[in-house]
């Protein structure tokens, strides 16, 4: 059975400019060029330059907002003059005291050169190899990954090379051809294993006492190496604590991930651009926005003078109207997005001046026990902006300062509660946490509990499993991981 019915709701939508806005503050600087790169290809309306134009007042849409929803627009109903100005400095102009274009070089540097996988390829060539072993050797190399190593086993590459290549080879003479591939450099590549790669490169090492105990020690007791037991390696392998001492040297000097080593692996090398700059001037703190967020942007000319001539033309042809629609388009929305750049240079100005008033003790000391407890609605709070756009700002934006290129979300923390009731933010009781673990003794790493029991005589009461959610945040191994001799 049919039912009609009649239903109120209230419900928030985003308008295209809102989103567009939104979209434009997530981007740090050098993903935001490319997308003003992009937005310029595409509305032939928008120009960049320092050109003087005629172009619109502030006032140049308010009769069009509510215009682009399923309407028709007719040519005749657009006010030419409202799109006319004779404002030689459009306010909207966006200009930065501190950006010059000579002052620097905006294009991204990429690598190139012969990828690690053809380098191998290449190294074949200097051995001599029937054409089944050539296949196999080739597969061999393609299975290698970016670290340098083969995690796959031999019988799987047998039945790959039944499968893909119609090489029809046992287990035996793929582990001859995979001899041949050791061979290539960097030294360890191709192995299947932590442990074969380091036994391959010490057997490329010239011969002395040192070497040939880590090779005794790699191929006999690699657990108990692994494991940093050298009480039992000294008495298995009947050496003093000395010769153990430089054996084990030499096994540290070993290269863990030799694909990692290979310089003309082809990857494409991620610049960091900081999009805030502080710098302390007699001791205050300046703050300034990279020049390169705030283009200079107009509206053609071109257009400008299509709408004039539009105004005085006497018989409006159907083409002209269908023209001043697309014009009307396409000047809109280089409105839109000129408002939207300023409005992105204004919040990222806003909200990083904010950071940095709220820790200020940090930037002025470079000291990062001075970091105080601070959350995204902290800042929203203070600039009475949502969150969402605080977290927008903090995830992908770097910031420059005396002490070095920061990721702006790092400066955010939680807080936790000292002994005397104060807040103390937890990358305060981190950096106190990696100062005791670097002045620890080597020959015994202290464990989570004595680390608990240190951090609470220095007034944080903090539990052992927080010292090890801590300490793995900061990558650093369990005490028997630290042992050194």
């Amino acid at each position: 059975m049919l039912k009609q019915q009649l239903q109120f709701k209230l419900s928030q939508k985003l308008s295209p400019q809102q989103i567009q806005l939104m979209k434009l503050i997530q981007l740090p600087t050098q993903a935001f060029e490319q997308r003003l790169k992009q937005e310029l290809e595409e509305n032939p309306a928008l120009e960049s330059g320092k050109e003087e134009v005629l172009s619109s007042d502030d006032d140049f849409d308010n009769s069009f907002e509510d215009d682009f929803g399923n309407e028709t627009i007719e040519a005749d109903d657009i006010n030419v003059d409202e799109y006319l100005s004779d404002d030689e400095v459009p306010d909207y102009r966006l200009q930065s005291n501190n950006y010059s274009s000579d002052d620097e070089e905006k294009t991204v540097p990429y690598a190139s050169g012969t990828s690690f996988h053809q380098h191998l390829v290449n190294q074949l060539n200097t051995f001599r190899l029937n054409e089944e072993e050539r296949g196999i050797a080739e597969f061999l190399v393609g299975s290698i990954d970016e670290s340098g190593y083969i995690r796959r086993s031999l019988t799987d590459i047998m039945d790959d090379l039944a499968f893909t290549q119609n090489i029809y080879a046992d287990e035996e003479r793929i582990e001859k051809v995979l001899e041949l591939v050791h061979e290539l450099d960097p030294a360890g590549v191709g192995a299947r294993d932590l442990q074969e790669c380091l036994l391959i490169q010490l057997e490329r090492k010239s011969a002395s006492p040192s070497t040939e105990l880590a090779l005794d020690i790699l191929s006999k007791s690699f657990d108990h190496f692994t494991k940093k037991h050298y009480q039992k390696l000294a008495q298995k392998h009947g050496v003093g604590e000395e010769e153990l001492k430089e054996a084990i040297h030499e096994i540290e000097k070993l290269n863990p991930k030799p694909g990692g080593s290979y310089s003309g692996n082809n990857k494409i090398v991620e610049h960091i651009v900081p999009d805030f700059t502080i710098r302390i001037n007699e001791g205050k703190l300046e703050l300034t926005l990279n020049g390169r967020n705030a283009p200079e942007l107009h509206v053609s000319r071109e257009y400008n003078n299509m709408l004039e001539g539009y105004k005085v033309a006497k018989d409006k042809s159907k083409s002209q109207k269908d023209a001043i629609l697309f014009i009307k388009q396409k000047l809109d929305a280089a409105k839109w997005f000129i408002d939207a750049i300023k409005q992105r240079q204004q919040t990222l100005y806003i909200t990083m001046n904010a950071i940095m008033h709220y820790q200020a003790e940090y930037f002025l000391t470079g000291d990062e026990r001075k970091l105080k407890p601070m959350i995204l609605k902290d800042i929203a709070d203070q600039i009475d902006m949502d969150v969402s756009t605080v977290s927008r700002v903090a995830n992908s934006k770097y910031v420059d300062t005396p002490y070095g290129t920061k990721l702006i979300k790092d400066f955010f923390s939680e807080a936790m509660k000292n002994e005397q009731g104060e807040d103390v933010s937890t990358r305060e009781i981190k950096k106190i946490l990696e100062t005791v673990i670097e002045e620890e003794d080597k020959r015994k790493p202290l464990t989570d509990d004595k680390l608990a029991s240190i951090l609470k005589e220095k007034g944080y009461p903090i539990a052992r499993r927080t010292v090890a959610k801590y300490r793995e945040q900061l990558e650093i191994p369990v005490a028997r991981l630290r042992k050194q001799i």
